[in-house]
């Protein structure tokens, strides 16, 4: 679902403690649903400098904290970025422009930043078969090729995504949901093995867990770290790190209740590069579901997926590289190509917007307040 936003409103005049809110509000927005940091001190940012506000903005894990150089104006606000909803942030962002265009007024920002801040993931349908999918596309770029291996991911990823659905309605715990799907996952993969239905690879076991790692945890730890935000970079690492060593435990004891090992050095496989771009494609797809990616955005990560894999498969099969060698050149593109495309004259971000500052009747700036406010 979209926000109506008004077309025009009749702009207000604040103090600039009351621009202030706005702009954290805003900005934790983007910060608790997985916006990069880099991206969201330039956002706020920009909001700052449209409304002539001269603050800075230090994140933190917990807070963010926006204040003056001379510290005569101050806000605090919690802040844990422990999920990724890319919807919201896109929604917050539309908001921003609106705002500082004077479109909409400061009362209705944060009453439109509210609502977007309370909007719901992806409905558990839709989540349960892009686990299925992602989890199956998986399976098939790391070889799989039996229709009852695939049959068995599916259900197993399938039922991993109900139950961490289930679990995140009574347990705010962030670590129960992936250790509880990976247990299941483990115990099914077991009996598999035992059954004889799964090969020596064990993508049965091992596919529905990879659904559950926190990729953009890990990217976003790491740009922080290369940003020197030890703090916030290394929280995400440590929360990721948790998240990896709860799905590890899980697999480990859902495999270990019957028996069953993990092979260490399991054979690879090689597939048709046809079957490579489509698995990713899909898998690119079934993340954007998880994160919940307007559909609308979703065709540029599953291009961009396709065509990394693309170069991976090429590395690889005609190159001749190692595995780490060719998922770092893949890595490369994914990183450069939406940058090029951000940097485009034509992204809407960038678009210059038309001044109305001299059409809007001026009035005296109100002092700053002291101290610091929470929010």
């Amino acid at each position: 679902m979209s926000e109506a936003i008004p077309d025009r409103l009749e702009a207000t005049v604040a103090s600039p403690s009351e621009l202030i809110r706005v702009v954290l509000s805003f900005a934790r927005v983007l910060h608790v649903n997985g916006e990069s940091t880099d991206d969201t001190l330039a956002a706020a940012g920009r909001l700052l400098g449209r409304f002539k506000l001269n603050a800075r903005i230090i994140p933190r894990w917990g807070e963010l904290l926006i204040e003056s150089p001379d510290g005569s104006l101050a806000a605090v606000g919690e802040s844990e970025p422990l999920g990724v909803h890319m919807g919201r942030v896109a929604r917050a962002l539309r908001v921003s422009d609106d705002t500082a265009a004077g479109r909409v007024s400061l009362p209705a920002a944060l009453e439109t930043l509210q609502t977007i801040s309370q909007a719901p993931p992806a409905p558990t349908w839709l989540f349960t078969v892009a686990a299925a999918a992602g989890a199956a596309a998986l399976s098939i770029m790391y070889g799989a090729r039996r229709a009852p291996d695939l049959a068995l991911i599916v259900a197993s990823a399938a039922a991993g995504a109900v139950v961490r659905r289930t679990l995140a309605r009574y347990i705010s715990n962030p670590l129960v949901q992936p250790i509880s799907a990976a247990l299941l996952a483990g115990i099914i993969g077991a009996l598999a093995v035992r059954d004889q239905l799964s090969s020596p690879l064990r993508l049965v076991a091992l596919c529905p867990c990879m659904i559950l790692v926190p990729g953009p945890h890990v990217l976003n730890g790491i740009m922080d770290l290369a940003s020197v935000r030890i703090h916030l970079g290394a929280s995400r690492l440590v929360f990721a790190g948790l998240v990896l060593g709860a799905i590890s435990a899980g697999l480990l004891l859902g495999m270990g209740l019957l028996g069953v090992p993990l092979p260490v050095e399991a054979p690879g496989r090689s597939i048709p590069l046809w079957r490579d771009m489509f698995a990713a494609g899909v898998a690119a797809a079934a993340f954007g579901v998880f994160y919940s990616t307007p559909p609308r955005m979703l065709g540029w990560p599953i291009a961009i997926g396709m065509l990394a894999h693309a170069v991976r498969w090429w590395m690889l099969s005609v190159v001749g590289v190692g595995v780490a060698t060719g998922a770092f050149v893949a890595c490369v593109l994914v990183a450069l190509v939406p940058r090029s495309d951000r940097s485009s004259p034509r992204h809407p971000r960038d678009e210059p917007r038309p001044d109305r500052s001299e059409d809007r009747p001026r009035s005296p700036r109100k002092p700053m307040s002291s101290g610091r406010s929470r929010v």
